[in-house]
This record gives structure tokens, sequence and C-alpha cells, in this order.
């Protein structure tokens, strides 16, 4: 009988310490929750802008079959939106697209942090020796400057954080497109003068 009695007493201990343990996790899920919901309120955090400037091409052909060669310096800023929240850019690949191919290879930015409201602006050239291309793209190159219209996407991959006193958030992957629409009226050779556009194009961006 005792045994039993025991056996009772220490269930209903278990069945109520668990209880307990879940409350107090349960309180403290909740609580986070309302602290970071409380951040997000009062800092109203927004992702960075982008604005692709300008373009300069000096070289952009399919001298062989299936192969593009490309060079080109590109120039665009970026505006921290926030006034209480700080921007760490960390390992950003810039390179250009054509109909959704990688035409250049990756160029590594520097390591950047923007302050409150700050603008970065940054200038790099891009160039692509021979890339290999899908067999459609030289007549598809050819309509377009034939069109006398090729759209570029000049995009950026990378990791940004945030930055809000001294606390420093996780990396945050940071996805950045931006549409060229450049005027052509043949193709570049390297040889020829530069084709520049000015563009203040918005990027669309996504963190």
């Amino acid at each position: 009988m005792t045994e039993k009695k025991c056996e009772f007493h220490y269930r209903k201990f278990a069945e109520a310490a668990t209880s307990r343990v879940l409350y107090v996790f349960l309180g403290l899920v909740a609580t986070v929750a309302v602290v970071i919901f409380l951040v997000w309120a009062i800092l109203h955090p927004h992702k960075p802008r982008f604005v692709l400037q300008d373009v300069t091409i000096y070289e952009f052909n399919i001298s062989q079959p299936n192969f593009l060669s490309s060079n080109l310096q590109v120039t665009l800023s970026s505006r921290n939106p926030n006034d209480k929240i700080g921007v760490f850019y960390d390992r950003l690949d810039i390179y250009a697209s054509y109909r959704n191919q990688e035409v250049t290879f990756a160029n590594l930015l520097p390591e950047t942090y923007q302050g409150h409201l700050e603008v970065t602006v940054w200038s790099p050239v891009l160039i692509g020796s021979a890339v290999p291309v899908e067999p459609y793209l030289s007549p598809a190159l050819n309509e377009d400057i034939n069109a006398g219209m090729v759209l570029l996407n000049i995009k950026i991959d990378g990791c940004v954080k945030w930055k809000v006193g001294s606390w420093v958030s996780g990396c945050y992957r940071l996805l950045v497109n931006c549409p060229a629409f450049i005027p052509f009226s043949g193709q570049l050779v390297g040889a020829g003068p530069a084709i520049k556009d000015q563009l203040a194009q918005q990027c669309a961006v996504d963190v």
C-alpha cells in the first residue's frame, strides 16, 4: 500500500514539474517574441536601397561560337535608409548577367560599414574573357544589337548585417538586381569608342 502511494505522489510531482517547465518555456518564447516585435516597431528596419548610376562598356561581343567576351565598368550607390540602424556589407560579389546567364567573372566589393542614412558608391570593373554561354545566346545578341538595345543585369550576391548600438546581427543574404538598357549601334570588340549610358536606375533588393 505504501509503494502505491509513493508511486502515485511521484507521478503527480512529475506531471506538475513538467507543466511548470512547459509554462516557463512558453513564457520565455512569448517574452522573446514581444521583445523582437517591440524592437521592430521602434526601429522600423528597412533594407538598403541600390541605384545603378551608369554603365560604361568597352567590349561586349561573341567572337567565337558560344563564347562571349565583355569588359565594362559600372557605378552604383547604396543608401542606408535607417536612422537608427547601421549596415555592414560583407562578401558582396558583383557580376553582369545577360539573358539570365553570368557573362562576367564575379568581382568582390570591399567590406563596408554604412552609418545611419549614409550613401556608399562603388565603381567596379567587370570582365569576362571568352565565357562559355548557351548556343542560343549568339543569335539573341545579334537580334538585340540590330534592334539597337541590349538589356544587361548587374547583380550583387552577398551578406548584410545590421548594427544597433554595439549589437551586430548575424549574416542575412543580400540579393540585388539592377536592369540596364544599353543602346547599341554595333558590336564592341575593344578597339572602338566605349559606350557610356547614364541610368540612375533603381535596383530590386531582396534581404
